[in-house]
């Protein structure tokens, strides 16, 4: 791929080159994450871990909300969280 620098005088000629630059790009989302286990709280609340397609583990709370992210690929995290959440599950929207 050879790279063509051209000078951009006019609105029009920089809606081009946009054009031309995304018509070169093609977007490939990442695989959703997998669902891995569910982690009961004391609160009735449930703890979600995830594994991204990277080997990351993730996890969020039905309770609290907390969001959490790690590179080990255990779910000690998740555990801990869960044992010590004391937030019943939030309710859902309408």
């Amino acid at each position: 791929m050879t790279a063509t620098v051209t000078p951009i005088t006019s609105i029009a000629s920089i809606a081009a080159f946009a054009a031309a630059a995304a018509a070169d790009t093609v977007y490939v989302s990442p695989p959703a994450p997998m669902f891995l286990a569910s982690i009961p709280t004391g609160a009735g609340a449930d703890v979600h871990v995830y594994q991204d397609s990277d080997g990351s583990l993730s996890s969020d709370c039905t309770g609290c909300g907390e969001y959490a992210w790690t590179l080990l690929m255990n779910p000690e995290f998740a555990q801990e969280h869960a044992a010590t959440c004391l937030r019943p599950p939030r309710r859902r929207a309408a």
